[in-house]
């Protein structure tokens, strides 16, 4: 039997994702073959096509952070899980194709009722945004947060959970995100047109206890400047790195897995040694997972029971085929999303919501 599945030839653009027909993989010991029905596409997505992504695998290689799909064929050892089970997965790359063989320790259940689509949204944007409010943040009710990016993937999420937690929120976005960010609990800021740190202050006299701030680099010190004192900046992205879903450099694709790493450092240190108390806290989903396992499984289904009864509810910015996985990194790149783009097994594409 034969699959479809999306590699990355070359660090670059869009143009660098490949269409491929090719045999289905064969589960090895301890492995389950997932039919995947829903792929994620995100940010992380393209950083890795661009080379700087601390997780970027070598080339060529299928990208794709998260996945929901249902257990297609068990590899020898496997037991305690069924065909047609749907599960979850956060495989960091692999999720773009129509089969992934995978561990079945990283399989997570996902309840059979669920829409893939809005189940796999949950598997990268909120559990991240659920790690960072109740483990880094540990956020209390009527605390101030800023959100940055908050009509996106992760930012509509963190709003979602964040009005769950009776929390008051900011966000940042552009004109047309605004009414997103309004809906979801937000008081909008247009990052276009006014300066978010003086505008926080305006709101708030003292500042925010937190602000989530995926944007990174010199943008982390920036928001640090919005924090009341001692609050905190949880940092958990490079997207200043990006420039209309390129490498902001222009400099030609290769591999380079510490590119804006080490200003994280100089600003965890810089908030630490400054005086006002005002910390930087990295976040990292991958790496949490990898250092607690139970945890990120914990979260996801605990996300999963808030889908299912309804006090959540993703927002699907596009779903298109897996074959055009190249227009969703096109339109995540040049024009940005409100919520999460999706990939299918869908033979068309169908639109969810506006960008």
């Amino acid at each position: 039997m034969r699959h479809t599945r999306i590699i990355v030839t070359r660090y670059g653009g869009p143009d660098a994702l490949t269409v491929v027909e090719e045999e289905c993989p064969e589960p090895r010991e301890g492995e389950v073959r997932v039919r995947v029905l829903a792929a994620g596409v995100g940010l992380p997505d393209l950083m890795m096509r661009e080379g700087f992504h601390p997780e970027t695998p070598p080339l060529p290689f299928t990208p794709g952070w998260d996945l929901v799909g249902v257990v297609d064929r068990l590899g020898p050892g496997v037991s305690g899980i069924e065909p047609d089970q749907t599960v979850a997965a956060l495989p960091i790359s692999g999720g773009y194709a129509e089969f992934v063989c995978l561990p079945q320790r990283e399989l997570v259940p996902v309840p059979s009722e669920l829409d893939a689509a809005e189940a796999v949204s949950l598997v990268l944007n909120y559990v991240t945004a659920y790690q960072m409010l109740h483990h880094s943040a540990k956020v209390s009710k009527g605390q101030r947060v800023l959100v940055h990016g908050a009509a996106g993937g992760v930012g509509s999420a963190l709003l979602q959970l964040g009005r769950l937690d009776g929390l008051e929120m900011y966000g940042t976005c552009s004109s047309r995100g605004a009414r997103t960010v309004f809906d979801l609990g937000g008081l909008p800021i247009d990052y276009r047109e006014t300066d978010f740190v003086e505008e926080i202050h305006r709101l708030t006299g003292e500042g925010v206890d937190v602000v989530f701030d995926g944007i990174g680099g010199t943008h982390i010190w920036r928001s640090r400047k919005a924090l009341r004192a001692g609050g905190r900046v949880v940092a958990y992205g490079l997207t200043a790195s990006l420039f209309g879903g390129r490498l902001a450099s222009g400099r030609p694709g290769r591999r380079n897995r510490s590119h804006g790493l080490a200003i994280f450092g100089l600003y965890i240190a810089g908030g630490w040694l400054l005086p006002g108390r005002k910390r930087v806290v990295p976040y990292s989903i991958q790496w949490l997972k990898r250092l607690k396992p139970t945890l990120f499984r914990q979260d996801l289904i605990a996300l999963f029971d808030l889908l299912r009864q309804k006090k959540i509810k993703p927002i699907i910015a596009r779903r298109f085929p897996l074959a055009e996985a190249r227009r969703a990194h096109e339109l995540l790149g040049k024009e940005g999303v409100t919520g999460k783009i999706v990939l299918t097994r869908s033979a068309s594409s169908l639109e969810s919501g506006t960008a």
